[in-house]
């Protein structure tokens, strides 16, 4: 392997938060997962709470670039489908997801899970409003679907199953109350 870069290293501490924790952000096993020794660390960061800032900055950037992805999709129901199908199908940010919340009582965690939450539900409330939705109901809505990840991920992370179940993309639109053409219709 060449010459590690910084967000290497950041990558590989977010896989390791998704698998163990922020406790799993250590630098001797994020070395180890790259193949390399600890002292390449040092060349990108002063702490192993740098390495954990980058990871956290990371997994922030990548929620930004699967939003702007969306909006290449100009049918709001579409682009909803789309994100729900791209949320569930890939575990390893629910997991993520969960483990932060999880460990919110560290404030530089606690701090990105929430505004990472936040921008979440506020660009699904978004879709929903685009779909004629009330504020109200499309919030409501919204915490209801964002839960229920939320909750798949915990099921998943206490080995109740061993991964997303098929379809959980259709089960998160009935949620959303968007089975039909009429959004604004019971869920």
């Amino acid at each position: 392997m060449g010459r590690l870069s910084a967000d290497d290293w950041a990558e590989a501490a977010l896989a390791a938060l998704a698998e163990g924790g922020v406790a799993a952000v250590a630098v001797e096993p994020v070395a180890a997962r790259l193949g390399v020794s600890k002292g390449s660390f040092y060349w990108h960061f002063a702490n192993r709470r740098a390495l954990l800032e980058a990871a956290l900055r990371r997994w922030e950037a990548q929620t930004e670039r699967v939003i702007a992805r969306l909006e290449d999709v100009a049918d709001p129901l579409e682009r909803m489908r789309v994100l729900l199908e791209r949320a569930f199908g890939e575990g390893r940010d629910a997991a993520i997801a969960f483990r932060l919340i999880s460990e919110a009582d560290d404030p530089l965690v606690g701090e990105v899970a929430r505004q990472v939450s936040e921008r979440r539900l506020a660009y699904m409330e978004g879709v929903l409003r685009e779909l004629g939705l009330p504020r109200q109901e499309a919030r409501r809505r919204v915490l209801a679907a964002y839960g229920g990840y939320l909750g798949v991920a915990a099921l998943v992370r206490i080995g109740t199953i061993r991964e997303m179940p098929d379809d959980l993309a259709g089960l998160a639109m009935a949620e959303l109350g968007l089975t039909g053409n009429d959004p604004s219709g019971p869920p």
